[in-house]
């Protein structure tokens, strides 16, 4: 029986590589169209986004807010401010306990060289940091500007004369000046409530108004009211300089000293 694998007929290795050999047809993709031979239908104009929608959900910020946003700013300034008078004064007291010990410790008549200079030098420290003065309402009044309590209960002047119903600057410099008063009435009447801050110095003509404020609309009928003015800014002060206080109407003024205030320190 013979071996019909040996009628086999091998096939050339040139021919089947023909046959694999097939030609496809070349696609181009336009614009999202498959192009053989044919041209696609020209592309319609894509439309713009329509504009975004505005937020309706945020209300603009009404009166109410402003002033809360303002009154927040003030106390932070105030408190600011008497932080900062807190701890001068906490450095004076120090200060000044340190030279009564030098003081104690050393002979009048024979104090050393270096000691000397010590206490000298500490002398000169507590002069700088004494650059404040917070003035409060006296209630008894005659003419403007306002007269001050300098003394008694809060009130004090460190470095800052109180003289002529104002306070006078003896080293030019920057200084934080503030003022606050408090305006109240039985009986409404509707007038313009004015409180502000103004500057003398004697090598210039006339005064210069630093701040001021303007109350219209504070009450409403027959009834008690009461209306705040607060000022308070920084300003570069000569030496020379006296900062005084007026008011539209005396009567109105409530001088307690926590309601009705002025004062100053150097930065």
């Amino acid at each position: 029986m013979e071996d019909h694998t040996k009628h086999a007929r091998s096939v050339p290795l040139p021919a089947m590589q023909q046959n694999l050999n097939y030609v496809y047809p070349q696609i181009f993709w336009v614009d999202g169209c498959a192009n053989t031979s044919t041209s696609c239908p020209p592309t319609p104009p894509v439309a713009p986004f329509p504009p975004p929608v505005p937020d309706r959900s945020k209300k603009p910020r009404s009166k109410r807010d402003r002033r809360s946003g303002s009154f927040l700013v003030i106390s932070m300034l105030i408190l600011l401010a008497l932080t900062g008078v807190g701890l001068s004064m906490f450095q004076i007291f120090h200060l000044e306990k340190e030279l009564a010990e030098l003081r104690e410790s050393a002979s009048p008549e024979h104090i050393p060289p270096a000691l000397e200079k010590l206490i000298e030098q500490k002398e000169q420290l507590v002069k700088r940091e004494r650059k404040a003065a917070h003035l409060t309402g006296n209630p008894v009044q005659w003419d403007l500007p306002l007269e001050w309590e300098p003394v008694s209960g809060h009130a004090f002047t460190s470095g800052i004369q109180y003289r002529d119903r104002g306070l006078l600057i003896n080293e030019t410099g920057l200084y934080f000046v503030y003022s606050s008063v408090l305006f109240r009435g039985s009986t409404c009447s509707n007038h313009v409530l004015t409180h502000l801050v103004y500057k003398r110095n004697p090598t210039l003509p006339g005064s210069h108004v630093l701040m001021e404020d303007k109350g219209i609309n504070y009450c409403a009928g027959q009834k008690i009211w009461a209306r705040r003015s607060y000022l308070g800014a920084l300003f570069k002060l000569r030496k020379m300089d006296s900062l005084h206080v007026n008011v539209s109407k005396i009567a109105l003024v409530n001088f307690e000293e926590s309601m009705t205030f002025f004062g100053l320190f150097k930065l």
